[in-house]
């Protein structure tokens, strides 16, 4: 089996992140790649309801894991005390990836696609002064005068997604096994 390769997606709140990963997953798995995707969350993740069954496994009765298995749709809720690293998360639940894909992460020393809007602030989180700048794959912007030391795609690219795609499988992170 090959390695799996990780990358993350960053950029500041309202950036677009989300719409980036979903987009470039879409486009990855559409390539015959295996993907998988792990969200940064800064706040306790909330995907179950008080009083359902699993609610109270986990909570009430204070599991350390607790799988919700239904067809179709698997849902482990598990306390753990780790700072929630990607690359560690990605080798013990992203098993048989091609690639992951993160969202978030911006600190992590991965590979970073950078999403960057106008809107959203007066400038990227890239700086090539700092010591992590060689980790930027790509920043793709609305900002038609930003340059860079990485490849910047534009928005209104005919085809940045499809360059995208290619930068990250080529320039992600290979964990080793």
């Amino acid at each position: 089996m090959a390695a799996t390769r990780i990358i993350s997606v960053i950029g500041r709140k309202n950036a677009g992140k989300t719409t980036l990963a979903v987009a470039l997953t879409s486009e990855l798995a559409r390539r015959g790649h295996r993907v998988m995707t792990i969200k940064h969350g800064h706040h306790p993740a909330t995907v179950d309801r008080p009083g359902t069954d699993t609610w109270r496994h986990f909570n009430e009765g204070r599991a350390e894991r607790t799988l919700i298995a239904s067809p179709e749709l698997r849902v482990l809720f598990e306390r753990t005390p780790d700072d929630y690293d990607p690359v560690g998360l990605a080798r013990r639940y992203m098993q048989g990836a091609d690639i992951v894909v993160t969202e978030g992460f911006k600190a992590a020393p991965l590979p970073k696609i950078e999403v960057y809007r106008q809107a959203t602030g007066d400038r990227a989180i890239y700086d090539p002064s700092n010591a992590n700048a060689a980790q930027w794959v790509a920043i793709i912007t609305d900002d038609p005068d930003f340059e860079a030391e990485c490849p910047v795609l534009r928005f209104n690219d005919t085809i940045w997604l499809q360059l995208l795609a290619n930068l990250a499988w080529d320039r992600s992170l290979v964990l080793d096994s």
